[in-house]
């Protein structure tokens, strides 16, 4: 039997705390993340019970990253996930790129001086659905020892390159005397098949005569190498993943491999909180013949944890949907995630470079190759979009080589250049830059390679939606009044937002129209959808309504021929509309409904009611549909409110409730002029929330006397 022996990890009270945390609160795994100063990024600087690999994709983690550690740092709130159902729920990034069964819980390190960092606890498989009472304190009194052990270190300022987090190894279960240490061994070998033992990073620690045999190679050759890396019939990343497997879940697992030419082992795993212990033993069933191995030289597989850090980081692509969605995710997730200190994407535009996002550079070095001809630029960017080929510099010297004055100009001395390419067309080139020297392992290039496809895809993608979100925009506006006629004793206020959710855009419409010297209409209206087909009969629903309202119809014959005419055009999509016929005069206001949320009327005393105006058939449903009036008087003071359900729908609610919370709110607000009174009712409703439909709004205020204020 052949045993190697490993150095232990640097001793220090951060990692002492965190091995007490994972002892106390019964974790298998766990890690503590520290807070930068001056930079919105959390490091693992210690961690235990995983390998340092595997937590490789969150090294680095952007605070507005939609992850566990991140969450929990920002809401200053313990983060808690029973399972994978629950984290590919609640997390699908991270369920991507961990896609085993464990309980997670993050919980923020905060103190006198504010957030210091966050952490990380692993639970194996199988854990109750939620924390314990004992669990909960144990998390609560770990994270308030940190708190005060984090005080005492000097901040970060996130700068600089970081360091690899320390990997903690809990102490051995007992002290194992040279006799026992021989039996073992003994043991060991005596059993049939053959044994071995990983530690956490996968490395053979132990090997018995009888695996040598079933593995055909050397003990002295297989001692602190990973199966994977020294036997080519196991370099498919499945193998791999069976062990990432049981050493996050803690469950026993096992699979089975054909040994060159025909010998099927199988490999029983068994993880715990040092390592694995293996037991292989030969396979009671032939499964045939298999492809062989790659040759020396040949392109092998990529590892499993390659695959999973590009999963995390191309789930992460999926939520971008702008251009500029795509760089902020770029610099604020993709950079911190790489060590990198600086990023900058360009495009090209009619054979000219162009900049559509940066960060870490100085402005000089953004003018420098800002709108420059294609043809006429030396830089790594032309090259890369000119050839499709990724390059990597590790030094100032060999940036200045090829390009002499760029180190000096940017102020970078390593980057990586990669071209975005889609479908073998360049699209953009993306560069991630470093202020010290730095080299890029072989895995590392390869990862940045396949991240720079997805980005170019997510950016290909992005900059279609723009194109097709300005042409709707430009619709719409082009749709939508560019502004109100005075209206003599009225002051009116229009407002219209649009859907935080599809293209931004929808049916939604408003119209003020002034008939003759001594009337005038108001019109509003919904459109059934939130694209350009909304918006487009949109503009024909105004377009009718209005040339109807100014022929002199009455209110409810306007709607009547509206409808007539759209049911004529057939557009598959249903309208809602309140139009209102005010004399000047006699402030008399008649007011007909097709479907639409009932107005409002705030009275001079500040008393809000909910006129009940009959509500008619939606338009273009019924040919033959008819639409009933009703008459109101405004009186000085008085406001009337017209809106679209945008401003009042909320998932579940009452719309009666919903009607009668906007009348409140409209009877609670001050006394102001129809401007700022429609600030504050949107403001009031929605804030920074997300609107699932789009919103207008109109109000017209019956003047006193004096001028309103």
């Amino acid at each position: 039997m052949t045993g190697g022996t490993g150095s232990g990890p640097v001793d220090d009270p951060v990692g002492r705390a965190l091995l007490r945390a994972m002892q106390e609160s019964g974790a298998s795994a766990g890690g503590v993340y520290v807070l930068a100063a001056d930079a919105p990024v959390l490091q693992l600087t210690v961690m235990s019970g995983v390998p340092a690999p595997f937590l490789a994709p969150w090294d680095r983690v952007a605070l507005a990253a939609p992850i566990p550690v991140a969450v929990a740092t920002r809401e200053q709130r313990l983060v808690w996930v029973g399972g994978q159902q629950q984290m590919a729920r609640d997390f699908p990034r991270t369920a991507v790129a961990v896609p085993y069964d464990f309980s997670l819980a993050a919980a923020p390190v905060s103190g006198p001086a504010g957030s210091r960092g966050a952490l990380l606890l692993l639970w194996p498989a199988g854990h109750a659905p939620r924390l314990s009472a004992e669990e909960r304190g144990a998390v609560e009194a770990a994270c308030g020892r940190l708190a005060a052990l984090l005080a005492e270190l000097p901040r970060s300022d996130g700068s600089g390159p970081a360091e690899a987090p320390r990997v903690r190894t809990p102490p051995p279960v007992r002290a194992v005397s040279p006799d026992e240490a021989r039996a073992a061994a003994d043991y060991l070998e005596r059993l049939p098949g053959g044994c071995c033992a990983l530690d956490l990073e996968g490395r053979i620690t132990l090997v018995t005569k009888g695996a040598t045999e079933l593995l055909g190679e050397k003990g002295t050759r297989l001692i602190g190498s990973r199966p994977w890396e020294v036997l080519p019939w196991l370099r498919d990343p499945v193998f791999e993943d069976r062990y990432r497997a049981a050493v996050i879940s803690r469950r026993p697992t096992s699979f089975t491999a054909s040994r060159p030419p025909h010998h099927w082992l199988t490999f029983r795993l068994f993880p715990d909180a040092r390592g694995l212990s293996v037991w292989i033993s030969p396979s009671d069933k032939d499964y045939g013949p298999v492809e062989p191995a790659p040759a020396q030289g040949e392109v092998l597989p990529v590892r499993a944890g390659q695959i999973y850090h590009v999963l995390h980081l191309a789930a992460a692509l999926t939520e971008a949907v702008g251009t500029q969605d795509v760089v902020g995710l770029v610099a604020d997730q993709i950079v911190p995630a790489f060590g990198a200190q600086g990023m900058i994407m360009y495009v090209a535009e009619a054979g000219r470079l162009r900049t559509i996002g940066h960060r870490g550079y100085p402005a000089e070095a953004v003018a420098a190759f800002e709108g420059v001809a294609l043809g006429a630029a030396n830089s790594p960017a032309v090259h890369a979009l000119a050839t499709g080929e990724p390059s990597f510099f590790t030094s100032p010297e060999e940036m200045e080589r090829d390009y002499p004055g760029l180190p000096r100009l940017t102020g970078k001395a390593a980057r990586a250049v990669l071209p975005l390419i889609v479908s073998g067309r360049p699209v953009g080139c993306c560069i991630l830059s470093y202020t010290r020297p730095r080299t890029f392992s072989l895995e590392e290039r390869q990862v940045l390679t396949s991240l720079a496809g997805l980005i170019a895809q997510a950016l290909d993608r992005a900059r279609l939606y723009d194109t097709k979100h300005q042409l709707a925009h430009d619709l719409q506006a082009g749709l939508l009044p560019h502004g109100l006629p005075k209206v003599p004793g009225f002051a009116v206020a229009a407002r219209y937002l649009p859907s935080t959710r599809g293209m931004d855009i929808g049916g939604d419409f408003y119209d003020l129209i002034r008939l003759d010297e001594d009337s005038v209409a108001a019109v509003i209206g919904d459109v059934q959808g939130h694209n350009a087909a909304a918006a487009a009969l949109m503009g024909q629903v105004r377009t009718a309504v209005r040339a109807y309202a100014t022929a002199g119809a009455a209110p409810g014959e306007v709607l009547a021929r509206t409808n007539r005419l759209l049911t004529d055009l057939d557009p598959g999509l249903f309208t809602s509309c309140l139009y209102v016929h005010i004399d000047l005069r006699t402030r008399r206001a008649c007011l007909a409904c097709a479907g639409h949320p009932p107005p409002l009327l705030r009275h001079p005393g500040r008393h809000t009611t909910v006129l009940h105006v009959p509500p008619g058939l939606l338009l273009g449903i019924d040919p033959a549909a008819r639409y009933s009036t009703t008459e109101i008087t405004l009186p000085p003071k008085s406001v009337l409110a017209l809106y679209t359900d945008g401003l009042i729908e909320t998932p579940g609610a009452d719309p009666d409730r919903s009607v009668a919370d906007l009348a409140a709110r409209l009877n609670d607000t001050p006394p102001l002029g129809p401007d700022r009174l429609a600030d504050a009712l949107l403001e009031n409703r929605h804030g920074d929330a997300d609107r699932q439909d789009d919103v207008a709004l109109m109000l017209l205020a019956a003047l006193p006397v004096g001028p309103i204020t």
